[in-house]
């Protein structure tokens, strides 16, 4: 019986296999690997052997990264679904892509050419066509049929119960704009395409204004069809559950048949608008929101990178621009007052955990407005005894209808988080960390709700277009309250950590800096948030220090041009 084995061993040994190296060779516009054999083996090893052999761990070489990857090319580019799919990690999610591939997009003639590897990272260009037949009048491709092409990368990695190196599925191998559930499909778009104008009526448009990409997209989605236009034809990433739940809307990559659009008129200013994106260009991981106080109406909004829109959909820790939150609660319980004597420790113990103001500064005698413009942390957490867990998240929700995920605004957006939080945390989120999360648009309109003394929802496109209901917020701050909020960020804005980025913009005009930490992260996220007269803007720049010196040019530039 051995003998016989060891013998069909030996018939079944691939040529491609010497002294342990795989050999691959380029066949055409292709790529062939042959059967990969484990280098340590012989070609007559016995079962009992094999069955013994270790999992193999550590660091992938270059020759495995390099057969591994030629294996679910190759597979893909020839069609060999279930070939590609069982050179990844993940066989059944990559069978469904892959298949829906050529039977849902209608891309055929794969070609796959790889790149040079880093690590175990490998790009690969992809060229395909794109054919619909349903396509009744085409424009300006020849035929039914038209080429695509672009870049997308895989990642090798071991399976962990063998060693064995194959492909890490996700979507984004395929195609780089699909997340994990998300499918590409070709056919009459599910809603026709709209025409955005700016509230002067001037277009809108990605080439125009790169960062309203996404914000175009969640117009279609929502007014598409109500506009009046009627559908064309598109190959599409159509979103799965994890990227609804996201709020991430349906992109299309490709138009065959141009549909007719409807219009939707946004509030949108064409001059604010250029002016954010511009300031924003100047630095990485910035966003900004700018909005109209008295309304709520939105006037721009810009982000350095375009793939996520980080000012309506960023959950990000806002740090002590949460202060503004925080002391509207502290004001309205009368715990405090702006001129009232309040220290402010250079440390403070809560629950286990000490913490500690930037730069292990303090203030051993000065008020609470002094505090606030210095934006000193401990002077704000040592209230925590006094407070009961919810007292925060209900100040959040009921004066600045934060965290109710109830806006309305016209696209898709993420409306703030201030959970229920106790002990240590619960102090943390009094200083806009922990559990707390926000982005520049809900901190524009933290600064707007001060400014005109109760809340309204910021919105992009006027709820009389649809006649859909804004949110509104379950009480009204007190005027008292609202003018204790205007003392101490005018002071903040005069002469505490905002007073460089505001010089000159008085006198009406106030603001809050902030410093979010992140873990893993060398410098923090700047935020910063502003008024002036009817004017809100709030933005971030993550990973880029003090928000004073950050957000706070961007912010006061962009208050400045409204002006």
């Amino acid at each position: 019986m051995g003998k016989r084995r060891r013998a069909a061993e030996r018939r079944t040994a691939p040529p491609g296999v010497i002294g342990g190296v795989i050999a691959l060779v380029a066949c055409g516009a292709g790529l062939t690997a042959y059967a990969l054999y484990d280098g340590g083996s012989a070609a007559g090893e016995t079962s009992a052997t094999a069955h013994h052999k270790q999992v193999k761990t550590g660091p992938l070489s270059a020759a495995e990264v390099h057969t591994a990857a030629t294996a679910f090319l190759t597979s893909w580019q020839q069609g060999r679904i279930a070939d590609a799919a069982a050179a990844t990690d993940n066989a059944s999610a990559a069978t469904a892509l892959l298949t829906g591939y050529g039977k849902d997009a209608h891309l055929t003639g794969v070609t796959l050419t790889p790149g040079t590897a880093k690590g175990a990272e490998v790009p690969f260009s992809v060229k395909a066509t794109l054919a619909y037949k349903g396509v009744s009048r085409p424009l300006a491709y020849k035929g039914v049929s038209r080429p695509l092409a672009y870049g997308s990368s895989l990642t090798v990695v071991r399976r962990a119960s063998d060693g064995k190196p194959l492909v890490g599925w996700h979507s984004s191998v395929v195609q780089p704009d699909l997340r994990d559930g998300d499918t590409l499909v070709t056919g009459h778009a599910g809603t026709p395409p709209v025409k955005a104008l700016d509230r002067d009526g001037g277009e809108l448009t990605a080439a125009k204004y790169p960062s309203l990409g996404t914000v175009l997209d969640g117009l279609r989605e929502k007014y598409g069809k109500k506009a009046g236009g009627t559908a064309g034809v598109e190959l599409r990433v159509v979103r799965g559950k994890a990227s609804q739940k996201a709020k991430l809307s349906d992109k299309t990559l490709v138009t065959l048949s141009q549909g007719t659009p409807g219009t939707v008129k946004t509030t949108l200013s064409p001059a604010l608008q250029a002016e954010a994106e511009a300031q924003v260009g100047k630095r990485k991981h910035a966003s900004v929101v700018v909005l109209r106080p008295s309304t709520g109406e939105i006037l721009a909004v810009a982000n350095s990178e375009h793939g996520f829109n980080v000012g309506f959909q960023g959950s990000l820790a806002p740090g002590s621009t949460m202060k503004i939150v925080t002391s509207t609660m502290l004001f309205e319980k009368k715990l405090i007052t702006p001129d009232a004597s309040h220290p402010c420790p250079k440390t403070y113990k809560l629950a286990g955990w000490t913490f500690h103001n930037d730069d292990d500064s303090e203030i051993k005698k000065g008020t609470f407005k002094t505090a606030f413009g210095a934006s000193c942390n401990n002077a704000f957490i040592n209230f925590a005894p006094k407070l009961s867990n919810s007292d925060l998240t209900e100040e959040a929700q009921q004066v600045y209808g934060l965290g109710m995920d109830n806006w309305a605004i016209g696209v898709p957006t993420f409306d703030g988080s201030v959970p229920v939080q106790s002990g240590a945390q619960m102090g943390a989120s009094l200083i806009g960390q922990g559990g707390v999360r926000m982005n520049p648009l809900n901190m524009a309109s933290v600064a707007a709700t001060v400014q005109s003394g109760r809340f309204r929802q910021p919105y992009l496109v006027s709820p009389d277009v649809d006649h859909r209901t804004l949110a509104t917020a379950a009480r009204t701050m007190s005027a008292k309250t609202r003018s204790q909020l205007k003392e101490v960020m005018k002071f903040t804005a005069d002469y505490g950590t905002a007073a460089k980025a505001m010089a000159g913009l008085g006198p009406d005009y106030g603001a809050k800096t902030g410093s979010a930490e992140v873990d893993g992260q060398k410098k923090p996220n700047g935020w910063f948030t502003a008024y002036r007269g009817d004017l809100v803007a709030a933005g971030v720049v993550q990973a880029g220090g003090h928000g004073g010196d950050t957000a706070g040019p961007i912010v006061a530039d962009l208050l400045k041009k409204g002006g």
